[in-house]
């Protein structure tokens, strides 16, 4: 086990300190794009601002005969691309592929200054990130870059869970964990060909009242792994993400999920089409009535201690630090957003009227 005072020490001479704080930026939606689908690499520079994070997909969705022409094109759209505030991922081909080494030692060492985290698949314990970190240490410092890249896990495996919190406390790179439920589900035998959400066999029933019909609710297959996969990131400092939901044309359906998701406390979640993009928008902002109500919360709480009665609701130490959470998120989501900082300056002056 390495010494507490070397975790924050580079792992290759010459590399970048690894950051002792996972910056917090904007992350509603990680938008993937194909960057050997030269129509898709296109429409980046447009799609760019739209969006929070845009990842290059390397992994799932590339056949095998085109992994070398996505990675170029990565290489391209982001050698020619201003992304401004938005941040620049990618996703790797698992550490078990023949593509992942080229995968790391291109990307970095040719646009390493350009991107921001690379997303891992099928993490099974802390030995991957391990490998990634030293790796990426290693290239880094061939580059000669500045500032560290971020490691992002993806839950894809039944190990994968079991080992989530080590996990999370695997490297000081680490930014943030994804739940991947397609992968996740064959991994546990799970009988069901749904990407994300919920089904309709997963269910409970209510007891029975005479003869009458007997009223089912339908149940998150979910919950469990997300509430697992949020307080091994909210216990490490790294940020907890739902990942893909699978049904583009179940517009309402996947609202929901992204809005459980945000309720447990995921901070974004993939958006695999266009249309998910406003729906991630939509969800992983705080509504602008509750930023009002929070921030009249704050500022009666004065220093956060004691209890205050505001509208007949006792609002306490507890109630301020959620508050907390709260505005800091919204405050964070202003600076990007021009028009939702509008929505929370109209609502806290209509609250205070």
């Amino acid at each position: 086990m390495r010494s507490a005072k070397d975790f924050f020490r580079p792992l290759a001479v010459g590399a970048p300190a690894p950051p002792r704080e996972v910056p917090f930026r904007p992350s509603r939606m990680i938008h993937f794009f194909d960057p050997g689908n030269e129509k898709m690499a296109a429409k980046v520079p447009a799609l760019a601002p739209q969006v929070d994070v845009l990842l290059g997909n390397l992994e799932d969705a590339v056949a095998a005969d085109r992994k070398e022409a996505a990675r170029a094109g990565l290489v391209s759209v982001a050698r020619a691309t201003d992304f401004g505030a938005t941040q620049l991922w990618t996703r790797v081909n698992s550490l078990d592929s023949p593509w992942a080494l080229d995968d790391l030692v291109t990307l970095v060492t040719e646009i390493g200054d350009k991107l921001d985290v690379v997303m891992v698949p099928k993490v099974e314990g802390a030995h991957d990130i391990h490998y990634v970190d030293r790796l990426l240490a290693q290239l880094e410092a061939r580059a000669g870059l500045r500032r560290p890249i971020l490691v992002h896990a993806i839950l894809e495996t039944a190990a994968g869970v079991a080992a989530v919190e080590e996990i999370a406390a695997a490297s000081p790179r680490m930014q943030g964990i994804s739940l991947g439920p397609a992968d996740l589900a064959a991994s546990r035998r799970m009988k069901t060909t749904r990407v994300g959400g919920g089904h309709p066999g997963y269910l409970v029933r209510e007891d029975p009242q005479g003869d009458a019909p007997r009223v089912t609710y339908q149940q998150d297959l979910w919950h469990y792994t997300i509430a697992r996969m949020v307080d091994a990131c909210a216990a490490h400092g790294i940020l907890p993400y739902y990942g893909p939901f699978g049904d583009i044309q179940d517009v309402t359906a996947c609202e929901d999920q992204f809005r459980n998701a945000f309720l447990l406390g995921c901070v974004g979640a993939w958006s695999l089409h266009p249309v998910q993009i406003d729906i991630a928008k939509r969800v992983f902002s705080p509504a602008p009535e509750d930023v009002a109500w929070a921030r009249q919360v704050i500022e009666a709480m004065g220093d956060g201690t004691g209890a205050v009665m505001i509208d007949g609701k006792m609002q306490d130490d507890a109630t301020f630090k959620q508050c907390q959470v709260v505005v800091g998120l919204a405050d964070a989501l202003a600076e990007r957003d021009p028009q939702l900082a509008a929505s929370y300056a109209a609502a806290d002056k209509a609250a205070r009227r």
